[in-house]
């Protein structure tokens, strides 16, 4: 299958790049090496892609059409129905986008836009995309499903993705395009993002500086596992659906502070704390209900955070070198 794969450069993006590659797909990846954290952890994850013979990379943004469709053009070659989009590029951070909003509105939904249109002039196969667990807001429910009210964002961040949940589902009314949403619940792992609370708690432990627990430690967090993520994307990029959304989380969730003794469990340290209250932002829980992907995707996440803080730790300690 050919595939091209905005987003290669990042965390979700590079894990899920290299599985299609070591299973024999041909991998497009686009990346624009933005400096929103330490570009070098970007090129280290392509460093490692570019070992494949099957992975081509573009440098380019998807709010530049013209870089774009150069990445289209070779996507979209032999059967077109073998063909697949995935697309990951967005710019993260829910804290990030209340303090800059417009380049929220034009990489989230003008990129998607761009990325849409080619899907829709190349008649490509099928369009995997990333949503996120922020469109459910404030939720109350016990267990977020994916037909229930998500009109109630609580952070730009958030907005941005409901409004690719929209933009897509227009695509396929439209034009028939097959697109698939899927709503990722806190993706932690090796080669994360340094701005995320697993990266962020072991390095204040390593540091010997004060943890910042934000909502007094009192949050509950769906946590994922990277490998258990990029299952439920690989399926969906098979199964390639007319139109879905699906939630992909980890199965369980899990006291903020339970988490933190696991990271500290895990480096051999106690960490300081110092309790914050919530973020302008931020949402008390969030709890997915995967039986949808189960059912439909054959998802099924296999790693608990017991085992997958410890396979980060390791990885921050080498990249480290501590």
């Amino acid at each position: 299958m050919n595939i091209l794969l905005t987003g290669s450069a990042g965390f979700i993006g590079f894990h899920t790049a290299k599985a299609l590659l070591d299973r024999g797909d041909n991998v497009i990846g686009l990346d624009n090496f933005n400096k929103y954290y330490d570009p070098k952890l970007k090129e280290l994850r392509t460093k490692i892609l570019k070992k494949y013979e099957n992975f081509t990379l573009i440098r380019g943004d998807i709010k530049d059409m013209n870089k774009l469709e150069e990445a289209f053009k070779l996507l979209a070659v032999g059967d077109l129905a073998q063909t697949r989009v995935c697309h990951l590029a967005a710019q993260a951070g829910v804290r990030h986008s209340i303090e800059h909003p417009d380049e929220f509105i034009k990489d989230n939904i003008g990129g998607t836009q761009n990325v849409l249109e080619l899907c829709k002039k190349y008649k490509i196969g099928g369009m995997i995309y990333a949503s996120s667990s922020s469109v459910y807001g404030d939720a109350t429910e016990t267990l977020f499903q994916e037909d229930q009210n998500t009109d109630h964002q609580v952070s730009l961040y958030g907005m941005t993705k409901k409004a690719n949940e929209l933009q897509a589902s227009v695509y396929n009314n439209l034009f028939g395009l097959h697109v698939t949403g899927l709503r990722f619940f806190t993706v932690y792992g090796p080669l994360g993002r340094p701005d995320m609370a697993l990266y962020l708690f072991t390095n204040w432990i390593a540091r010997g500086q004060p943890m910042q627990v934000f909502g007094q430690g009192k949050m509950r967090r769906d946590f994922t596992y990277v490998d258990d993520i990029v299952s439920g994307i690989i399926a969906s990029i098979d199964k390639n659906y007319p139109c879905e959304v699906f939630n992909l989380g980890g199965g369980k969730t899990e006291e903020l502070m339970d988490y933190i003794s696991t990271v500290e469990k895990a480096f051999g340290k106690e960490g300081k704390k110092e309790f914050l209250p919530m973020q302008q932002g931020d949402v008390v829980q969030t709890s997915a209900d995967i039986s949808k992907a189960r059912e439909m995707l054959g998802y099924a996440p296999k790693t608990h955070i017991n085992e997958g803080i410890p396979k980060f730790v390791e990885w921050y300690k080498e990249y480290h070198q501590l």
